[in-house]
């Protein structure tokens, strides 16, 4: 399993970015996903996830109507669009997949991408 984040960067405040994490290594269109992010000294704050069809999204109340998460699953990728950026969404910014094997739960992680909102 391999998770490969991308298009982090500065932006000032009220700008957007899109950030992408591409996959490989297992059957990308039967797993949900999810988009975290971290800051030194805090746990990582989950931001949102999507289900494996992409019918289904959610977010934390934090990204809430500035975020949005996508997919595209015969490109084994999936998006997050982040508009009217805030300095507190500087972070470094990782997506995750969850497996189930013989009934033991892991996590893979990509190696993330910074993003950092100042002006």
């Amino acid at each position: 399993v391999q998770l490969v984040e991308s298009g982090g960067g500065l932006v000032q405040p009220g700008g957007s970015l899109r950030l992408s994490c591409a996959a490989s290594g297992f059957t990308f269109s039967r797993y949900g996903m999810n988009w975290y992010r971290q800051v030194p000294g805090k746990e990582r704050e989950l931001v949102a996830g999507i289900t494996n069809t992409g019918g289904s999204t959610n977010y934390s109340d934090s990204v809430k109507g500035r975020f949005t998460i996508s997919r595209d699953n015969p490109k084994n990728t999936v998006y997050l669009r982040m508009n009217n950026l805030k300095p507190e969404d500087t972070a470094v910014y990782y997506c995750r997949v969850r497996m189930w094997t013989l009934g033991i739960v892991v996590d893979y992680w990509g190696q993330g991408t910074q993003v950092t909102v100042s002006a």
